[in-house]
């Protein structure tokens, strides 16, 4: 297996897909066009959802891409985990092969094991897939024997598992069906990180159209929908432990640690030591200077790529999304000793030249001067909710409610700065309370509610 650079991987996936007769599709928007079920683009089969469903036609019935995604709200919400974890992001690139009435499970699970084992080079003896074992089909048998024929793969290495894992949705409506997911046996040293068998590929057999009441519809024709997470996939390819081993985070990594270790006038090498030992050492620590770091490469470069595609920070919808990623990345830099604006500061423009630098930087900068009024103006606000008239030590649905809404303190910035205070946080009747403000908003803004 020959180390691979990211942009190498790429290039192999979508070249294979174009000699074998597939049109190469321009990633689309982070936001979904016409599409009110979805928050942002978080597959590479979102573009196609039209055409899944019968409701578009296109020149061609194959495709491949490499789509941007997505994945910080909504069914999808990798948001919390990242920093923590290997494998987790608020985005990713996700490499796919489609095909709109064209072939099916067999020839879907032919491409799959050619680019892996002939333009990958990765042994097929380390290779591990799942099918959709459940009471309604028993066995996916189609795909069971196809795995056994095609890639001679043993029993042993072909695991059923049922719907929660094999039967795959975009959310809870729209385009649906039995899935095949592959994954690669990274050996004995990855088993103390719970991540021995990582998943590469997920081959999504596009069969059934779920509609509101949960009920499934047999979409016009059959179709294939598959995705690779590039990041992993890189990661396997350069040997290394995490996503934030390989090229694609590297150069953001360093970028971060450098910006922290002159922030506030102070020089040192702390966090450049703290990459430069995770790297050279192929390890994934859990010290909190490197979760820093992971979180702030991570999220700037999600916002960034949010903001040059229209989204800007608000307090609704994606906007309040974005503003939840900017302020969870202020939150870690306060962890490292930041007290004032600095993300704009860090460089996260090595992949190429962004549409608007300049504008984009003063857009973090004064998110982070807002943020840091706010908290100040926040954190007194909850130190008189906590002590005032008595002394309690939680905040009720009510309470975050207010400070949301009176100090634009997210739901994450009132647990940061209860937690100071040695306080919890009724996040579930904060769902509740702005859940029914919300409705209230529109039934008074429509005909039907005057």
């Amino acid at each position: 297996m020959q180390h691979r650079a990211a942009a190498s991987i790429r290039k192999s996936f979508l070249r294979y897909f174009e000699q074998h007769g597939h049109t190469l599709v321009p990633s689309s928007s982070l936001v979904p066009s016409s599409d009110p079920t979805l928050l942002f683009t978080n597959a590479g089969m979102v573009q196609f959802k039209q055409v899944f469903l019968g409701h578009e036609t296109r020149d061609y019935t194959r495709a491949t891409s490499s789509q941007r995604c997505v994945r910080a709200g909504g069914k999808h919400n990798d948001l919390d985990q990242v920093g923590f974890t290997a494998r987790h992001h608020t985005s990713f690139d996700m490499l796919g092969n489609f095909s709109f009435g064209d072939y099916f499970k067999e020839e879907a699970i032919f491409h799959a094991l050619n680019v892996l084992t002939k333009e990958f080079d990765l042994p097929i003896d380390r290779l591990h897939v799942t099918v959709l074992d459940n009471d309604v089909e028993a066995i996916e048998w189609l795909v069971y024997t196809q795995w056994r024929k095609i890639a001679q793969l043993p029993d042993d290495k072909i695991h059923r598992l049922g719907p929660d894992d094999n039967f795959w949705a975009m959310g809870d409506t729209g385009p649906c069906g039995p899935c095949s997911e592959i994954f690669f046996d990274q050996g004995e040293a990855f088993s103390n990180y719970d991540d021995r068998y990582l998943e590469l590929w997920n081959l999504v057999f596009m069969q059934h159209n779920r509609l509101g009441d949960g009920s499934l519809l047999p979409l016009p024709t059959p179709c294939v929908d598959t995705g690779m997470g590039l990041e992993r996939m890189a990661s396997v390819m350069q040997g290394v432990i995490s996503n934030y081993h390989s090229d694609v985070f590297t150069p953001h990594l360093h970028a971060v640690a450098a910006a922290l270790d002159v922030q506030n006038g102070h020089v040192s090498s702390r966090f450049q030591d703290a990459v430069a030992d995770e790297l050279r050492l192929n390890r994934f620590g859990t010290d909190v200077d490197i979760q820093i770091v992971r979180v702030l490469a991570d999220h700037l470069r999600t916002a960034y790529a949010l903001m040059e595609d229209g989204v800007f920070p608000s307090n609704v919808g994606r906007g309040y999304v974005l503003r939840r990623i900017l302020r969870r990345a202020m939150r870690f830099a306060q962890q490292a000793g930041v007290s004032q604006p600095f993300l704009s500061r860090i460089p996260m423009f090595g992949e190429g030249e962004r549409k608007g630098v300049v504008q984009l930087q003063a857009v973090v900068d004064n998110e982070e001067r807002a943020f840091y009024a706010m908290l100040a103006q926040g954190t007194k606000a909850v130190d008189k909710l906590l002590h005032h008239p008595h002394t309690k030590s939680y905040l009720t649905g009510h309470d975050a409610f207010f400070l949301y809404e009176t100090y634009g303190l997210s739901i994450d910035m009132t647990e940061s700065i209860a937690a100071s205070f040695q306080a919890t946080v009724d996040t579930a009747g904060f769902d509740a309370v702005r859940q029914r403000h919300q409705e209230a908003i529109a039934a008074t803004s429509s005909p039907l509610g005057l």
